[in-house]
């Protein structure tokens, strides 16, 4: 997690002030229900809210208490007792560490899927808006890199549409199962503490009961999280790896928005680099970097170790926070995105009608011919055209064996270029519904 790639309200959710404050709020819920419940007087669990409430956590304090003790909630502990005061002894009561700390990643990754999830549906919009733009732009469908069939450049953002709004449903999934709280004791018994108290903290905290949680919560629900996080990642990256194509010289049908007084090279002026889609082919891997890890962290020993514990510290603020960037960098992309209709109409031209091909095989077959004769006709005539030796519809026309199947003006209307584009609105309705 380093600033160039960070933006700050996601960064805000992993620093030291605002796990604090969360360790804080979830002792001070815990200490409300124990007073309910008669374990600790009403009056203290009032106190550590005013005062505990009011403290600002010296985040330099804790560290240096925590080089003592060498334990991270006990050092928060002590520190907080200094605010608290006599108090301070009914705080944590039946609690152990991992209550604390799984509780707060919880929250953590609550508020930072939330954040994701915004994020993505910025994008979509984005997305959106310019594949109606360019719903019925005429571009080349490639397959294996080569030229395929005709396709509209709409339709390759409604396909990427799609597949956006899949991994936001997935996301909304995961966010849920990864909001759950876990305020149960040591080996998660319950034994010095009433399960009442974790359902009141749950309920004020906005999350789930974790049914059992053994002392952690069990981690195949971080590892579903990470993983979506994973496949989002690998959606940002196919778009980009898309777009990049697009940008390459030869090709030339869309590029990444060049600002006035940008450069591109050091050494060439004349270069116009996809350095964001580029960057963003990056930072997807380091979001997927997270995947295998959270895994692997599933198979803790017994009912807990800590195993899991840093690394979950490093990936959890790294993968979000990265997953955060890409996404609005994506968004800016596509919004500003410069598309060439006139180039695209110039690279479906370049291999003299070949892109009809599939047309006039199915048109013999239709006439009486075999498929294995009309391939042999087809591809017969392509391949001078694929060698650069002439048009295809020309050379169609002088092969006896077509022409005594086809006349010139059936072979036209299967050079009509409309023909691949009449089923766009079922396509765009079923991606878009019928707004």
């Amino acid at each position: 997690m380093i600033p160039r790639y960070s933006r700050p309200e996601m960064v805000a959710i992993w620093s030291p002030e605002t796990k604090f404050r969360i360790w804080f709020e979830i002792e001070a819920h815990a200490c409300d229900a124990m007073a309910e419940l008669g374990v600790i007087p009403k009056s203290a669990a009032k106190t550590i809210w005013e005062k505990g409430g009011a403290a600002k956590f010296d985040v330099e304090k804790i560290d240096a208490i925590e080089r003592e003790v060498k334990h991270d909630v006990i050092a928060f502990l002590t520190h907080l007792a200094e605010f608290i005061g006599e108090d301070a002894r009914f705080v944590h009561q039946g609690m152990t560490s991992s209550d604390v700390l799984d509780t707060t990643l919880a929250i953590q990754m609550s508020r930072a899927a939330d954040l994701l999830i915004k994020d993505m549906d910025d994008l979509l919009a984005a997305i959106k808006r310019r594949a109606f733009e360019h719903k019925m732009t005429p571009t080349i469908g490639r397959s294996h890199g080569i030229h395929a069939e005709p396709v509209t450049f709409g339709l390759k953002l409604a396909t990427a549409y799609a597949e956006f709004l899949r991994c936001r449903e997935r996301l909304v999934a995961a966010r849920k199962d990864i909001a759950t709280c876990a305020i149960s004791g040591a080996v998660g018994t319950f034994a010095n503490i009433d399960p009442r108290v974790e359902e009141h903290v749950a309920a004020k905290l906005g999350l789930a009961v974790e049914p059992v949680s053994t002392q952690v919560i069990p981690r195949d629900r971080h590892a579903m999280f990470f993983a979506t996080l994973g496949v989002i990642a690998s959606s940002i990256e196919r778009l980009a790896t898309e777009i990049r194509h697009l940008q390459r010289s030869e090709v030339l049908e869309a590029e990444e928005y060049f600002s006035p007084g940008q450069k591109g090279s050091s050494a060439m002026p004349h270069k116009r680099n996809p350095v964001l889609t580029e960057n963003l082919t990056g930072l997807a891997r380091i979001v997927r970097a997270a995947v295998t890890p959270a895994l692997e962290n599933v198979a803790l020993w017994h009912e807990r170790d800590i195993s899991h514990s840093s690394v979950e510290r490093m990936f959890g603020p790294d993968a979000t926070v990265t997953l955060d960037f890409a996404l609005a960098r994506l968004t800016n992309v596509i919004d500003k995105l410069v598309v060439y209709p006139e180039n695209m109409q110039k690279n479906l031209d370049r291999l003299g009608g070949l892109v009809h091909s599939q047309r006039v095989m199915l048109a013999l077959t239709q006439k009486g011919v075999s498929r294995e004769d009309s391939y042999r006709l087809v591809q017969r005539n392509a391949m001078p055209v694929w060698r650069g030796e002439g048009e295809f519809k020309s050379l169609l026309n002088a092969d006896a064996e077509v022409m005594a199947k086809l006349t010139s003006s059936e072979i036209n209307e299967l050079f009509d270029l409309g023909y691949h584009f009449k089923h766009v609105d079922t396509i765009f309705k079923r991606v878009f519904g019928e707004a």
